[in-house]
């Protein structure tokens, strides 16, 4: 199926309390897609702490099993941050934010 894509939504929190939860939920909408490209959407996370680096971190893992890419769309600028400060920005080819002028 070239070109297509699965699309998954984020919940609007995602601390350590909804991490598993969270991955559990996307493991099954991984396995449920048949696309070449597993987007994920973070716009509607607002709470959030380090637990979502680490769930998308493993969707990353979970997508390069499958011979998946995975996109993450909408990314809050709290999530870049973090992503930047633990140095995973590129891992989730999370892009810098524009500049400022």
């Amino acid at each position: 199926m070239e070109g297509s894509a699965a699309m998954t939504t984020l919940p609007a929190n995602l601390t350590l309390r909804e991490a598993q939860g969270v991955l559990d939920t996307l493991r099954e909408s991984f396995g449920e897609a048949d696309a070449d490209v597993w987007r994920i959407d973070a716009g509607a996370v607002v709470q959030l702490d380090t637990s979502a680096l680490a769930v998308l971190l493993e969707c990353a893992r979970t997508a390069a099993a499958g011979g998946r890419r995975l996109e993450i769309l909408h990314i809050p600028p709290r999530l870049a941050d973090l992503a930047r400060l633990y140095d995973v920005d590129e891992l989730l080819h999370i892009e810098p934010a524009p500049a400022v002028t």
